[in-house]
């Protein structure tokens, strides 16, 4: 299996340890999405945010978490069932994993797990090269945190799409027009104290250059179910523009920058970042 794992990296042009590490946590992804179509979860549920956005579209960033969303309402739904089959698959392409749910509160419908492997140790598993290990901490963690929505806002489609490696198999993803949905309620409506997630800007680039069709009426189902849209009317593109510009104009452009660094190779792609780059683009946004 390992070699299996060697031919995933060779894709990888990786100079640093921090670069070795970004595409173990993207090889650590896709073999978690190998074991969950083997346990037949995507029957039941999709693949979308970030990451389905990098694995399965091309999103040139690397992304951290792994986002799914029941196909429909179901509060008894069991994550847990198939975090064993993602322990053992990982096992076989050598990786000491361990996997824990996190135990949600009474009210919440997200359904939290954790992946956890020794970063040193899994380093080893895709290269041979022992100095990348130098300058990481003993004990260091890399973690891969798992959501599942088992109460999804209604409205959104899913295709699927196929990975060739490790071996070839097919994930059940959301449609790129519901995608950007979801990436545009998070703009709007995700709650950080004094946090920017330039993540969500740098992917809102990528849209409009590439797909920049939105699925509006899956954008208002999210917000309605956030409490971000109460109006009585339909969300449309107007509505849309007019809150896009209110969150462009309290962004912090350069905290923005800062949070996406780490994720992406080319830092010069962001010096045309500013307030006004993108109240610029935002009106290239299609609504379907």
């Amino acid at each position: 299996m390992q070699d299996a794992v060697k031919k995933m990296l060779a894709r990888y042009d990786c100079q640093s340890t921090a670069e070795y590490t970004n595409a173990l946590q993207e090889i650590l992804q896709e073999i978690v999405l190998l074991g969950l179509w083997r346990s037949k979860f995507f029957e039941h549920a999709a693949f979308y945010g970030g990451t389905a956005l990098r694995i399965l579209y091309g999103l040139n960033r690397f992304s951290e978490d792994l986002d799914f969303s029941l196909l429909r309402s179901n509060k008894n739904f069991q994550l847990l069932k198939y975090l064993v089959a993602l322990e053992k698959e990982l096992s076989a392409f050598g990786f000491q994993v361990t996997v824990e749910q996190k135990n949600k509160s009474w009210s919440s419908a997200v359904q939290s797990a954790f992946l956890k492997t020794e970063t040193a140790g899994a380093l080893l598993v895709i290269t041979s090269d022992e100095g990348l290990s130098y300058g990481i901490p003993a004990g260091k963690l890399l973690k891969i945190k798992l959501e599942l929505d088992t109460e999804p806002p209604p409205g959104f489609n899913t295709e699927t799409k196929y990975l060739l490696r490790p071996v070839s198999f097919g994930v059940r993803t959301y449609a790129l027009p519901d995608l950007f949905a979801g990436k545009l309620h998070a703009i709007l409506c995700r709650q950080w104290k004094n946090r920017v997630k330039g993540r969500d800007w740098y992917d809102l680039v990528w849209y409009v250059a590439n797909y920049p069709q939105v699925h509006l009426a899956h954008l208002e189902e999210r917000m309605r179910q956030s409490g971000h849209w109460q109006q009585k009317g339909t969300l449309g593109k107007g509505e849309l523009a007019d809150l896009l510009s209110d969150a462009i104009g309290a962004l912090d452009v350069e905290q923005a920058k800062k949070d996406v660094i780490p994720f992406i190779k080319d830092r010069s792609t962001l010096d045309v970042w500013s307030r006004d780059f993108f109240q610029n683009i935002y009106s290239r946004i299609e609504g379907v």
